[in-house]
């Protein structure tokens, strides 16, 4: 049975203002939180044919009524490409990957669209599921100005998946380098959107060898909380594959949780260095990288795995009318598997 994948809350809306002195907060509740979950082994396996009686999910640590969804949802992708003047070396790579698209979205129901982005954001071809449209959208990118308005594309991306069918997986894969150059819409901003669209996000980023001589990335803020200092949920016993599951496996996201919530503090939006590792690891997603045309490929064909071994969890919660950051665990009755779905999700105080 389908998902129905409602707006996660009214209050997400208004999250880039809510912390703004004197500007009103819309009032209303969280109808319900989808949390896409991927489950592998510690061989890199994806682990399928697990039923909804094998989950469980805690919210701010008090255990959820869950519905999983264990067969085909069908999808909508946008594929989001930087096409400024720095990725002009990689554009032919690109170009090649249109066979592959169609595959990431499995059956006739998937559709795919393609957008592309520089100082502007275009939408090169809309939702289809007609390959040779997609290849002839490749086929038609040029490089344009220096300017790499991600953020900016994000948005649009989300909104175009906002006006699906809301019974369909929304994905986001952004082919880019990791860094925003030039949008007016802050980092918050976009997550609201794709928080309140339910869309996930994946990435095959560009190396930075293609802008050797651009400056350097700082390394990603350490997390501030130690792994071993964040207690387990309610009802989950203290056992090691459990704790590992929890905070020990390098694919779980916990540890971006206090750069999740800083960003939707602060009243004006932090700079942050890298946003496609705040977009995947905030929805779910997984970042991946490419030099050469295989790995490009590889990577594709990666998420299409992935999109395919997914579990769909979701649950109305019941502690909806607690503001401020919602953390979300889950848990499978496997041992020696490693457990990956979005961190959580922000609701703003009501008044």
């Amino acid at each position: 049975m389908p998902i129905r994948a409602l707006s996660t809350s009214l209050l997400l809306a208004s999250l880039a203002l809510a912390q703004e002195p004197g500007t009103p907060v819309f009032r209303g509740g969280v109808k319900a939180v989808i949390a896409p979950t991927v489950v592998m082994t510690k061989d890199g396996e994806y682990v399928n044919g697990l039923q909804p009686w094998n989950f469980q999910l805690t919210d701010n640590g008090k255990a959820q009524d869950i519905r999983v969804d264990v067969t085909y949802v069908p999808k909508s992708l946008v594929v989001a490409i930087q096409a400024n003047s720095s990725a002009e070396p990689v554009l032919p790579k690109i170009q090649k990957i249109g066979s592959l698209l169609k595959p990431l979205v499995m059956g006739d129901q998937g559709e795919v669209a393609l957008v592309a982005f520089d100082s502007r954001v275009r939408v090169l071809q809309d939702f289809t599921s007609d390959t040779n449209k997609l290849e002839a959208a490749l086929h038609a990118l040029r490089p344009g100005s220096s300017l790499s308005c991600m953020n900016d594309a994000v948005v649009a991306c989300a909104r175009m998946l906002s006006k699906r069918p809301p019974d369909r997986r929304r994905v986001l894969l952004l082919i880019s380098e990791t860094r925003d150059n030039g949008s007016q819409t802050k980092v918050r901003e976009a997550m609201t959107d794709l928080e309140f669209d339910n869309v996930s996000v994946y990435s095959v980023n560009i190396s930075h060898l293609v802008t050797i001589l651009e400056p350097q990335q700082m390394p990603p803020r350490p997390n501030p909380i130690p792994a071993t200092a964040m207690p387990l949920p309610p009802g989950v016993p203290p056992t090691p594959d459990n704790a590992a599951q929890m905070y020990g496996n390098p694919m779980n996201s916990g540890n971006v949780i206090p750069l999740f919530v800083e960003i939707f503090k602060d009243v004006k939006g932090i700079f942050v260095k890298n946003p496609v590792e705040v977009y995947t690891k905030f929805t779910g997603g997984k970042e991946h990288s490419f030099i050469n045309q295989r790995e490009l490929e590889n990577a594709v064909s990666d998420i299409g795995n992935e999109l395919h071994s997914e579990y769909l969890i979701t649950y109305s919660p019941n502690n909806k009318d607690e503001a401020g950051f919602h953390e979300i665990a889950v848990t499978v009755d496997r041992p020696n598997v490693k457990v990956r779905t979005r961190p959580g999700y922000w609701v703003a105080a009501q008044y």
